[in-house]
């Protein structure tokens, strides 16, 4: 007995569904790392160490959620 293939799940980008998730950790991770950095450079250029850092960690956590809160908002 054979068995038809099964269409893979698509976003409506025509994205496939890991891809979609896929998409939404590595925009995670790049807004959380961006404001990381942005941070660290900013101490390090006025002396406030870790006062900005916090601040790009913050920024970055609120950029990532905004972001997933954009991506999921498509399978709504």
């Amino acid at each position: 007995m054979t068995h038809a293939p099964q269409p893979e799940n698509n976003d409506s980008s025509g994205l496939p569904t890991w891809a979609a998730f896929t998409t939404m950790g590595l925009s995670m991770a790049a807004c959380v790392t961006i404001g990381v950095v942005l941070g660290l450079w900013a101490d390090a250029q006025w002396h406030t160490s870790p006062l900005m850092l916090f601040v790009g960690l913050i920024a970055g956590v609120m950029a990532a959620a905004a972001s997933v809160i954009s991506l999921v908002r498509r399978y709504l």
